[in-house]
C-alpha cells in the first residue's frame, strides 16, 4: 500500500516539459564522483547538448530505463542523461527504499517477505513505466521477472556494463553505497565474488536490454589507456547515440510497414 501511495504522488511531477526539481519525496542516492569529471554540476558540452536536441523530437518523452550492476558509473549517467534531456530522473531502488520506510525496513521486509519486497519493485516499476520523460537508473530487481521485464519495454532500456572489479573497487575503496537490498561487503576479493554471484543471477535479465553500453568498448573506440579515463559525458554521448540508432530503425521498420 505505501508503494501505491508514494508513486501515486509522482503524478504532479511528471506532467511538466521541464522537469525543476525531483520529487522531494523520492531522495536519488548520492552522486559518488569519478577522478575525472562532477556530474553534480550538471556542466553539459555543448556536443552533448546538440545530440540531446537531435534526438528529442523524435524520442517522444519515451522513457529510458538503464540496467546493469549498481555502480556510481551508472548512476551519474543516468543522472546526466537526464539532464541532457531535460527529463526526470528517478532511481528505482531509492523509491522502493522510500516506500517501506527506509533501508533497514527493506533488509527487514526481504527476511520476513521477500515475495512481497519484489512485488513492491514491480509496483514502483509498474507506476514509472506508466509516464513519461523519465531516466530510471533501475535496481537490479528489475531484471528478475519476466513482469518487469515486460513493463520496461514500454520505453528503452539500456545495459550499462562496467567491469566488476572497478565496481568492486568502488564499494571498497571509495566507499559506494549500494541499495539496501543488496548487502555486499568484506575485502576486495570477498565483494567482487559477491558482486560476481549477482552478475550471474541478473545477466540474463541484463541481455534483454535493447542496447548495451560498455565501459571498456567505449575505452577502446576513444583510445583511452585505461579504463578509468572514460568520463561519464562519453558513456551519456554514447548512449544518446545507441538511442538514435534505435529510433532511426524503428522509424524505417514503420514506414515500411505502411501500405502503398
Amino acid at each position: 500500500m505505501k508503494v501505491v501511495q508514494l508513486a501515486q504522488q509522482l503524478w504532479p511531477f511528471v506532467g511538466d516539459s521541464r522537469p525543476t526539481t525531483i520529487c522531494h519525496h523520492l531522495k536519488p542516492r548520492a552522486l559518488a564522483n569519478n577522478n575525472h569529471d562532477s556530474v553534480t554540476q550538471f556542466d553539459l558540452s555543448l556536443t552533448l547538448k546538440r545530440k540531446a536536441a537531435e534526438i528529442s523530437p523524435d524520442l517522444k518523452g519515451t522513457c529510458l530505463f538503464l540496467v546493469g550492476i549498481n555502480s556510481s558509473i551508472k548512476s551519474n549517467s543516468a543522472q546526466l542523461l537526464a539532464e541532457a534531456l531535460r527529463y526526470y530522473y528517478f532511481d528505482s531502488d531509492s523509491v522502493v527504499e522510500e516506500a517501506l520506510g527506509g533501508k533497514d525496513a527493506v533488509r527487514s521486509f526481504i527476511k520476513t517477505d521477500l515475495k512481497g519486497f519484489r512485488d513492491s519493485e514491480t509496483e514502483v516499476l509498474k507506476q514509472l513505466s506508466s509516464m513519461g520523460r523519465l531516466v530510471v537508473c533501475a535496481g537490479n530487481g528489475a531484471v528478475q521477472c519476466a513482469a518487469n521485464l515486460a513493463l520496461m519495454r514500454h520505453g528503452i532500456s539500456i545495459w550499462i556494463d562496467i567491469p566488476l572489479d572497478m565496481v568492486a573497487k568502488q564499494i571498497v575503496e571509495e566507499n559506494f553505497q549500494l541499495p539496501a537490498a543488496e548487502t555486499i561487503n568484506g575485502s576486495y576479493s570477498e565483494v567482487l565474488t559477491q558482486l560476481t554471484a549477482i552478475y550471474e543471477d541478473s545477466r540474463n535479465g541484463y541481455a534483454t536490454a535493447d542496447t548495451t553500453i560498455a565501459l571498456q568498448n567505449i575505452a577502446s573506440r576513444l583510445g583511452y589507456d585505461t579504463l578509468d579515463a572514460v568520463t561519464t559525458e562519453d558513456m551519456v554521448l554514447e548512449t544518446l547515440k545507441e538511442v538514435e540508432r534505435l529510433m532511426r530503425a524503428k522509424k524505417l521498420m514503420e514506414e515500411a510497414a505502411r501500405p502503398f
